[in-house]
């Protein structure tokens, strides 16, 4: 029997992306040659907000982009998968560009490698870093996260499940253990 909880409320999930701007402006200063790559799905919406927020504190607009990884996941192991393929839109040269990836939950880091390669796909960065509102362990990959709005204990068989207000009506982080 499963049961599911909500563990980062709307107000919580709010400050977090407040702070989280902050720390790459205490990186990054005016952010000028910084981009955001949102990761389709959910990572996209948190790239526009933490874009919002940004542009608000910084008076500038830093381009953001939406990366679909689909074609790169390594878990699709027969031809009747049908992935549901998303939107690459990337309307800058990467080249130009301190590349922050943006996700929503890092687990195992597959999602993360698949990123990278496409990423390097489209063009090379002077730099990419990985920020994510959810770390939850239980890497597979040396992959870390450079920005990390809040680190969760989770046995592996849990799920985690970040809910855009936009996309779910709703706000927050829900939890379901299995």
């Amino acid at each position: 029997m499963s049961q599911s909880e909500i563990i980062v409320s709307a107000e919580e999930m709010e400050r977090t992306l407040e702070r989280l701007a902050y720390e790459i402006m205490e990186l990054d200063g005016q952010c000028e040659d910084v981009a955001l790559l949102g990761i389709q799905r959910r990572g996209v919406n948190i790239a526009a907000r933490l874009h919002k927020i940004l542009k608000e504190r910084l008076n500038c607009d830093l381009p953001l982009g939406e990366l679909d990884i689909n074609f790169y996941r390594d878990d699709w192991t027969s031809l009747a998968a049908k992935p549901v393929i998303g939107r690459t839109h990337i309307p800058f040269p990467l080249e130009d560009y301190k590349v922050l990836l943006v996700d929503d939950v890092l687990f195992t880091g597959r999602t993360i490698r698949s990123a990278l390669e496409a990423v390097l796909d489209h063009g090379r960065p002077q730099r990419v870093q990985l920020l994510v509102l959810i770390d939850r362990g239980h890497r597979e990959l040396p992959i870390h996260a450079d920005f990390v709005g809040k680190t969760i204990q989770t046995q592996r068989q849990d799920h985690v499940d970040v809910l855009i207000k936009d996309v779910d009506g709703i706000d927050g982080v829900r939890l379901t253990r299995n």
